[in-house]
């Protein structure tokens, strides 16, 4: 989680299931025989390398492969880690058409496999790690970036009520709302103090900017958290719901901007690789999503890598309690205190004193 470069080799693909995230696999087999429509064992299981908050495994038979996300065994904080809230909004989203995994069945018995878990299918296709895109031609890499934009864009088309999701998320200001989260988030996780943290707590919740649309947000929108057909630059299937809510697309949006300003886009000579600049990818979403241009993108950019510091935090605590569930968390945690001084950094752009 979070942005910047992930190389290909350390996220893409599977490994045997590690000992501690072992799973009762005849039990999962049985389950899948009376809950998933077409299943038909036996079940080979095995883990992907990506992710480090929900482990997530690759479930393979005879005909079909499928995909199982499940939450962590251990203590967790609250409202992380919600399985049930993911596959409530694959579920309505595949229903309209968008670019989802299929849904097909939800568990909250432990009893199963140790936690809660739900079965959604496996998307083939292409990953692109690197946003710079190296392997593809000049022309491809601006219908990539095109698609994710536009993509995105149809995403915070629906109308929550419409589509089944009006009781998705509460009320009110959504960055309201994310910054109290966060700061509980943060708070609850905290290890060490981070003066810049404590300011940003301080800063943003006096300085929220007014919300205009309520829509799907997927919360960790990204180039990387999305499949593209295997031989097209369009967008298969979007990937990793669990920090989706309703609230402000802005979120969305100006957390997807903020990839030219993060290592790998950052200092990229976007003209020779033909990829959008930030004001073209800007345009390319507002004509997309029929909104006028984005103001207060500074104080979007604070709130984002605040967010993103108190996700960082989240695994620095797993870390400690032992219970991060990748091997990179390590490197994943010793990031906390540039992104809440770059955060800072932004909230003194947007008027932070």
């Amino acid at each position: 989680m979070g942005l910047g470069v992930r190389n290909d080799a350390d996220f893409s693909g599977t490994k045997p299931v590690e000992e501690r995230h072992r799973i009762d696999e005849a039990s999962l087999d049985r389950w899948m025989a009376s809950h998933v429509e077409g299943y038909a064992g036996p079940l080979t299981v095995s883990q992907f390398k990506g992710g480090q908050s929900n482990p997530t495994y690759r479930l393979d038979t005879p005909k079909t492969s499928y995909v199982m996300r499940r939450k962590p065994f251990g203590k967790l904080l609250p409202s992380a880690h919600a399985v049930d809230r993911e596959f409530k909004v694959i579920a309505a989203l595949h229903k309209q058409g968008f670019q989802v995994a299929r849904a097909y069945a939800l568990c909250m018995d432990d009893a199963v496999i140790g936690s809660a878990f739900y079965i959604m299918s496996m998307e083939e296709g292409r990953v692109f790690w690197n946003p710079t895109l190296p392997d593809l031609q000049p022309k491809e890499r601006r219908e990539v970036f095109t698609a994710k934009i536009e993509t995105l864009a149809q995403l915070h088309s629906y109308d929550p009520e419409k589509i089944g999701l009006g009781d998705f998320g509460k009320p009110g200001n959504y960055f309201a709302r994310q910054v109290d989260r966060w700061t509980r988030q943060y708070k609850a996780s905290e290890t060490d103090p981070i003066p810049e943290m404590d300011r940003l707590m301080e800063w943003l919740p006096t300085t929220v900017p007014e919300q205009r649309r309520v829509s799907v947000v997927h919360g960790d929108y990204r180039l990387d958290n999305m499949i593209f057909h295997a031989d097209k630059p369009k967008v298969k299937a979007v990937l990793d719901w669990e920090l989706s809510t309703l609230g402000d697309p802005m979120a969305d949006f100006a957390y997807l901007l903020m990839q030219w300003v993060m290592p790998g886009l950052d200092g990229a000579d976007l003209k020779a690789l033909n990829i959008p600049t930030m004001d073209e990818a800007e345009a390319i979403y507002c004509k997309a999503a029929g909104v006028p241009p984005i103001a207060n993108l500074n104080w979007y950019f604070a709130y984002n890598l605040f967010r993103l510091a108190g996700i960082v935090q989240g695994i620095a605590k797993r870390i400690v309690d032992g219970t991060a569930a990748n091997a990179k968390a390590q490197e994943s945690a010793a990031r906390r205190i540039p992104l809440a001084q770059a955060s800072w950094k932004y909230a003194q752009l947007a008027g932070a004193k």
